[in-house]
């Protein structure tokens, strides 16, 4: 997928003036939170469940090359193929390769952000072979030539009335006079296209939640029962993922899973949990008649020892992002690349380079909310330091910002100078502002006050009122 990242605030600035856009933003920001609210209050056990999923994640990445091998081992064992691959590139050559070995001329798609991140679609479409998105909303985007806009709800930023017209324009062969006014039409007439598609497809990819070591299994999760059919129906069934994927045992996938759809969509589990572990054995009575899983190494193993190996914790929940402020405005695509909200403004730049994407660590409030509803506790905001440091250090952020802070480090270190100054620009914009309370617009803060007003200061300074109260309390 070709990263826009860098032009990030004009992907914002569109987002903001996007009517259909904001209208489904404003269900999606009521809906998942309470959802995840309501979910997690009905298990005494989740903070416990989120430590001991914490620390599940931190002994594979500790442990990641033992426990790759292992899965590896595991996975040949049981009938299947392993396949590395360090880049984009390779992935798609690999799968590529695969296809052609089994004449493959269409190919069924269980959701996966990694096809996504290696921009396979488009890929295979160029080499001769259909993908078919199979996802309910991955099938729509697919129709609209758009990339997902969320990690799990990837056409949130679409409103009904869109997804009605793409089936009519699209699937011409129907009635035109057909009732589209519910959601349930909708999704029986996605299902009716699809099943013939499922039926005829030579090859099965999907992605995986969770990669076994102990057994060689892959765990993929789904509410429509496509990642099934993609898996059984075919000849030949891939698995698509990040390295990161690994968890030792069955048991601790099981305690990642009961975090995982809480934090997601606010349910207990999803409706589908599936565990494969190789091709279909003789005594079986469907199932593919080959297993690959192709692990995608893409720039993961550089943040293993790093400050950002807490990221490759994350389990894909999409919960930061369903709390987040600035996502909640915008939606995804204006973070330019696959990955999008809080965790994708520390992974992307960790993926494809800060100099591709250093405004996505600057896209955030630091309320912190992220890393309080994170069920992996990865502290998305200090990542989010770390890279505006690094932006720093190699010159990245605009000439204005440098000048601005080098000048407010001038004052910060010369505490008398800096209160002078304080307390004048407090006195003044006091003044200026007692009439109405608050600025409509700033000179020099146009961008802030474009969207929001700012309070006229009012009364004393917190430094001044601190001091005020030592001194009582020294009395």
């Amino acid at each position: 997928m070709q990263s826009t990242s860098h032009a990030f605030k004009d992907n914002a600035h569109e987002a903001l003036g996007n009517r259909h856009l904001q209208s489904a933003l404003d269900k999606m920001r009521a809906g998942f939170p309470q959802r995840r609210l309501d979910a997690i209050g009905k298990l005494p056990e989740f903070e416990d469940l989120r430590e001991q999923g914490r620390e599940i994640k931190n002994h594979v990445l500790e442990n990641l090359d033992w426990y790759l091998e292992r899965y590896e081992r595991n996975v040949i064992a049981a009938g299947g193929h392993v396949h590395w691959a360090r880049t984009p590139e390779e992935m798609r050559q690999i799968v590529l390769g695969l296809c052609r070995k089994l004449g493959a001329r269409t190919v069924t798609k269980g959701k996966t952000m990694i096809a996504e991140e290696v921009g396979l679609n488009d890929f295979l479409e160029s080499e001769g072979v259909t993908p078919i998105e199979t996802d309910l909303g991955e099938y729509i985007i697919q129709l609209r030539r758009e990339p997902p806009s969320h990690i799990i709800a990837p056409a949130i930023h679409l409103t009904k009335g869109q997804v009605e017209k793409t089936f009519r324009e699209t699937h011409t062969d129907l009635p035109p006079d057909r009732n589209l006014e519910e959601p349930r039409s909708l999704v029986a007439e996605a299902r009716t296209m699809l099943r013939e598609k499922f039926l005829k497809a030579d090859v099965g990819i999907t992605g995986a939640n969770f990669l076994i070591a102990e057994t060689g299994s892959s765990v993929i999760v789904t509410n429509e029962g496509n990642g099934d059919l993609t898996q059984l129906l075919p000849r030949a069934h891939i698995v698509l993922a990040s390295l990161e994927k690994i968890v030792p045992t069955l048991e601790d996938a099981a305690a990642l899973l009961r975090l995982l759809a809480r934090s997601a969509t606010g349910q207990d589990m999803s409706v589908y949990t599936t565990v494969s572990t190789g091709p279909r054995r003789a005594e079986d009575p469907d199932g593919p008649g080959e297993y690959h899983v192709i692990l995608l190494d893409n720039g993961r193993s550089g943040m293993l020892g790093t400050e950002f190996q807490e990221m490759l914790r994350c389990i894909r929940c999409g919960a930061c992002m369903n709390h987040c402020p600035v996502y909640g405005a915008i939606g995804g695509h204006a973070y330019g690349w696959v990955y999008p909200g809080p965790m994708g403004a520390v992974l992307t730049p960790s993926l494809i380079g800060i100099e591709n994407a250093k405004h996505l660590p600057n896209a955030s409030t630091f309320c912190g909310k992220c890393e309080s509803v994170c069920p992996m506790k990865i502290p998305l905001p200090k990542m989010m330091r770390h890279y505006r440091e690094r932006e720093w250090q190699r010159r990245l952020s605009p000439p204005a910002a440098r000048v601005g802070l080098k000048f407010w480090a001038f004052l910060a270190l010369r505490p008398p100078l800096y209160h002078f100054f304080y307390a004048i620009a407090a006195q003044v914009l006091g003044l200026l502002g007692r009439r109405q309370g608050s600025f409509y617009n700033l000179p020099l803060a146009g961008a802030w006050t474009a969207t929001r007003d700012m309070p006229a200061p009012q009364g004393r300074s917190f430094q001044e009122m601190w001091h005020q109260r030592r001194k009582k309390k020294a009395v």
